[in-house]
């Protein structure tokens, strides 16, 4: 009995339509991630209280302690990139697996301008801003939770 091998037939590339890619990104969360959700609930149980979202502050911080002035954000560790910032535009080149690499790497670029932005323009206004990374909360929440204490400690 002779083995007849049939091949898959190669699709070609084709573009995506702006109208998918838009309803993909838009579906993308922009709160209430698993990372915020851990550290809410550890300051909850520290009894720290706190405001979410705040709209009336530019860059809507993830936890806001109004009385303290501290605006805590929980950056996504792709979206906000990490690799980026921390082993520059290389790093950010070897995460992605893309034809569009140079799109890619001006949205990250602008959202990392945006947090500096952000950043610098609340400790003008008198607040303290503190960022951490996603994948850094989720591996010690309770380390991230004791610099927040200890912060609204040194600001009340």
């Amino acid at each position: 009995m002779e083995v007849v091998w049939r091949r898959k037939p190669v699709k070609a590339y084709r573009p995506r339509a702006a109208t998918v890619t838009s309803k993909m990104m838009a579906a993308v969360k922009n709160r209430d991630s698993k990372a915020e959700m851990l550290l809410r609930r550890q300051l909850h149980s520290c009894g720290l209280r706190y405001r979410l979202h705040s709209s009336r502050l530019i860059g809507k911080p993830d936890i806001v302690f109004s009385k303290a002035r501290l605006a805590i954000f929980v950056d996504g560790d792709f979206w906000h990139g990490r690799a980026l910032v921390e082993e520059g535009v290389e790093g950010l080149k070897r995460g992605l697996r893309t034809q569009r690499s140079q799109w890619w790497i001006a949205k990250i670029s602008k959202t990392v301008s945006r947090d500096v932005f952000v950043t610098q323009s609340l400790e003008l206004d008198g607040w303290s801003v503190q960022r951490f990374w996603e994948s850094d909360v989720l591996k010690g929440v309770k380390s991230i939770s004791s610099k927040i204490e200890a912060t609204l400690k040194e600001r009340q």
